[in-house]
Formats: structure tokens, sequence, C-alpha cells
């Protein structure tokens, strides 16, 4: 019984360590900083939102999720599409925002 409990304690962990801290998108229809803008008060409704990435000439959209939480992927999609934006890949990742930022060559 023990080691049926540890099994499954152990498979807990590998879960929750595999989960994505960053969601990025790849977003159609952005075309101006009120767009960018949108799209960050949005996704920062969502109470599971920590940080929120906007790259108008990446068409990228990257929120970063606050530690344990969990923003589903037909939620994202709702969001930015009820907007009127296309959401064409979501992908999960480690990579913080910052690392982001810096890849693409933008600060905040």
């Amino acid at each position: 019984m023990k080691k049926l409990l540890l099994i499954g304690i152990a498979a807990a962990l590998a879960v929750a360590t595999a989960r994505a801290d960053t969601i990025e998108m790849k977003v159609y229809g952005l075309v101006c900083g009120f767009c960018a803008q949108g799209i960050d008060k949005t996704l920062r409704k969502n109470p599971a939102t920590a940080d929120v990435f906007v790259s108008l000439e990446n068409q990228l959209v990257a929120v970063a999720t606050r530690p344990g939480q969990e923003i589903g992927d037909a939620d994202l999609k709702k969001a930015l599409t009820d907007s009127g934006y296309d959401v064409k890949a979501i992908t999960r990742s480690q990579r913080s925002l910052d690392d982001i930022r810096s890849t693409l060559g933008k600060a905040k």
C-alpha cells in the first residue's frame, strides 16, 4: 500500500514539474499598439495570469502563469477570438517572458 502511495506522489510531482509556466501563441490580426493593449488587458483579467507580452512584429502573445496555476487552451483561444484575433498555434514552455523579450530584442 505504501509503495502505491509513493508511486502516486512521485507521478503527481512529475506532472507538476512538467507543467508549463509560459504559454506562447501565434496570433494573426495584430496591427497596432491598441491591439497589444487590448490583448494585454483581456488576458490579465484571468486570475492565473502573472504577466503578458505582445509582439506585433512577431505576431506573438506570451502569457506567464502564476505558480501552480494553469490557463486552458480553449480559454485562451476564446479570449483572443472573441476580441477579433485568429490564434494559429499555442505552445507551452518553461521560458520566462524576460527570455522571450530579450530573444526578440524587446525590453519592457
